[in-house]
């Protein structure tokens, strides 16, 4: 479990691709501090299992449906990620409640001198985002300040702007989505009482 409040600004470092997945290197000095084999990192908002951890540095392998469903299908090396820890038990939970299973991609549109940022989204997830409602960016608890039937907006205060990735996205650029897993638990729950 993950709350969307970014640690790290790390680097991927490496990329191999394999036939259906991919094997990643990400420097993050902070998240490996006390990572070992097996632990969870987000990378990207992506809930990833540490296979080794050497110099600052840690290796993740992604599967297919990982692939399919997230931005990671385009990593390279040199690219910035946000990076964040599985949760500890008791500590604050500061964002909102994360698993990080992405549900699919976005595309940012545009960006004002306010940081209201707007984002194009997949009409089979405009359902779950609702206005004051949480969703996650790349990996970062955001609140909806807007939500339309295929694009939502958030404000983005300057520390968001400048200790993540989502200050170095521009108009035309692929994100990761992850949205309320409560919604769909409801959605799922809700759905056969509707149709009697």
């Amino acid at each position: 479990m993950f709350t969307g409040i970014v640690e790290e600004l790390g680097t991927i470092t490496a990329v191999e691709h394999e036939a259906d997945s991919a094997r990643l290197t990400v420097h993050g000095p902070l998240v490996t501090s006390d990572a070992k084999h097996g632990d969870s990192i987000a990378v990207n908002g992506v809930c990833l299992t540490v296979v080794e951890v050497r110099d600052g540095s840690f290796t993740v392998d992604v599967v297919h449906e990982t692939l399919q469903r997230s931005s990671l299908a385009k990593a390279e090396a040199g690219q910035p990620v946000n990076l964040e820890r599985a949760v500890a038990a008791g500590q604050r939970l500061g964002g909102h409640i994360m698993q990080g299973h992405v549900d699919g991609t976005g595309t940012m549109l545009s960006r004002d001198a306010s940081g209201l940022t707007r984002f194009a989204m997949p009409e089979n997830l405009a359902r779950y985002v609702v206005e004051k409602g949480s969703i996650a960016v790349d990996g970062v608890s955001l609140t909806v300040v807007h939500a339309g039937a295929d694009e939502f907006s958030i404000a983005l205060i300057p520390t968001t702007l400048e200790l993540t990735t989502l200050g170095r996205r521009e108009p035309g650029d692929v994100v990761n989505l992850e949205v309320d897993v409560v919604a769909k638990y409801v959605e799922r729950l809700a759905t056969p009482h509707l149709a009697t």
